[in-house]
């Protein structure tokens, strides 16, 4: 069965961009939909349920085939031998690695399959190689690793590493009094030249500031610096720049398993409670640096007899996004906890946001973000690839991080001589390994990794900061 929302023969003529067919229409799935359908890319959606296929293709300009996205029929109405990219992103690795490899007997098509199961973790490299795709992304995993980094760097809401961990985007509040407060970009820049200020949020409004933008105390800010300069610049300015030396983990599932797993090869002290016995002891041999016990995560009494009153970090990591929400509040109210709260389906992100959950990971984003900057680069045929993509402060900023592979309009051309588009700022240089926080003297070289921030969305390529 076919819905579409758009005329079929349009959708054939009228190709802007990639076609790709998407596997499975849950959280990650639709996410995806709604996030590529915005870059004109031609999109055709395959699930087994009829009423999400119809509430998909009535919202976005897609095509929708109620169908087993692994059946050869089914990928073939859906234009296999014509696409440029399947996506599996079904609740079922092995399904979705089923996919991929009926696609690639058929088609020469890019294929990239979403793989979460813990069981699979040490074979990416080795399934990705023998099925020929493009890539393997964990969702779970990589949420751990957003988690893992902030526990690492606590006052943080945010951390993001780019140019392959060797410089890192970090985002905080300003509170009152501090050193930051009612300082120019320009006379922080003074201090240090190893950290630039990228983007402010004050009042829900975005800035990308220049250097006569005067910082306030309540301002949320990212700003990138070298990965060894971050604790550095953090202590400098006031902020505890050591990890925490424990942590309370809620939910014993794939998510809770890596981050426990990260927690404790970094020498951080975890206690995980999880409610399934049979779980438990799963997690008793697969981590035994770790303490696991066997307990309803909702239970307050259970809570404060392990600690949580005193514990430096406390993060609600089941499967529902209402019981994290409400076990966040509670350790807000009881204790002085770093909060890292995971959100999988929930969609009201400014009315999270309101509720002060700490920092708020969404592996949605995280999976859909990775897969975008492989599309962009796949598009992209100018001369450089988007090695990097991430989204800031709901969407509205865009960090790219692009591979400069030879010369263009860009290169070997004084930063300061660039006409650039407005509320963009080229934030670092990676060459040869070093992170550079350049000046209007630098210039981009072919071989450079480049970091763009902007208001501005949909770049692929580095030429598109031009004006």
């Amino acid at each position: 069965m076919l819905f579409s929302k758009k005329n079929i023969t349009d959708k054939l003529n009228m190709k802007s961009g990639l076609n790709i067919i998407i596997v499975g229409c849950g959280t990650v799935g639709r996410t995806l939909v709604e996030q590529l359908s915005k870059e004109n890319h031609d999109i055709t959606v395959i699930d087994t349920g009829s009423e999400r296929i119809a509430d998909i293709t009535n919202q976005f300009d897609v095509l929708g085939i109620v169908g087993n996205g692994a059946s050869f029929n089914v990928q073939r109405e859906a234009g296999i031998k014509d696409a440029d990219l399947i996506i599996a992103v079904t609740d079922s690795d092995e399904l979705n690695l089923l996919c991929c490899t009926v696609a690639s007997r058929v088609t020469d098509c890019a294929a990239i399959a979403k793989v979460s199961k813990p069981a699979y973790s040490h074979e990416l490299d080795y399934i990705k190689e023998k099925l020929g795709l493009a890539m393997i992304i964990n969702p779970e995993y990589e949420a751990a690793r957003e988690m893992s980094r902030v526990l690492c760097l606590p006052t943080a809401l945010e951390v993001t590493s780019f140019a392959h961990g060797k410089a890192e985007l970090v985002k905080i509040r300003i509170p009152k009094g501090n050193t930051l407060d009612s300082k120019t970009v320009k006379q922080m820049g003074a201090v240090t030249d190893s950290v630039l200020i990228c983007a402010v949020e004050r009042n829900n409004n975005i800035y990308i500031p220049s250097g006569d933008f005067e910082l306030k105390s309540g301002d949320v800010i990212s700003f990138v610096a070298p990965s060894k300069r971050v604790g550095e610049f953090l202590k400098r300015i006031g902020f505890k720049s050591n990890k925490v030396s424990n942590a309370m983990i809620i939910g014993g599932n794939d998510a809770g398993f890596y981050l426990a797993k990260m927690l404790t090869s970094n020498g951080i002290s975890v206690k995980l409670i999880e409610k399934d016995k049979t779980r438990c002891e799963e997690l008793s041999a697969a981590i035994p640096k770790a303490v696991i016990i066997n307990g309803n995560g909702t239970d307050e009494d259970l809570l404060i007899e392990e600690g949580l009153l005193t514990c430096e970090a406390f993060v609600p990591i089941t499967s529902s996004d209402e019981e994290n929400i409400l076990l966040a509040l509670n350790a807000k109210q009881n204790s002085d906890a770093k909060l890292v709260t995971k959100i999988n389906r929930i969609a009201f992100k400014q009315a999270i946001n309101n509720l002060d959950l700490g920092s708020v990971v969404y592996p949605r984003y995280i999976t859909s973000e990775a897969i975008i900057a492989y599309v962009r680069a796949k598009k992209a045929s100018m001369g450089s690839n988007v090695e990097t993509l991430y989204h800031m402060f709901d969407n509205r900023v865009e960090a790219v991080e692009f591979k400069v592979d030879k010369p263009s309009r860009v290169t070997n051309v004084p930063l300061s001589e660039l006409k650039l588009k407005s509320d963009l700022l080229i934030c670092f240089i990676s060459r040869r390994g070093k992170i550079i926080i350049p000046s209007g003297q630098d210039c981009i070289l072919p071989g450079d990794n480049v970091m763009i921030v902007s208001t501005h969305t949909g770049f692929n390529d580095i030429s598109n900061i031009l004006a």
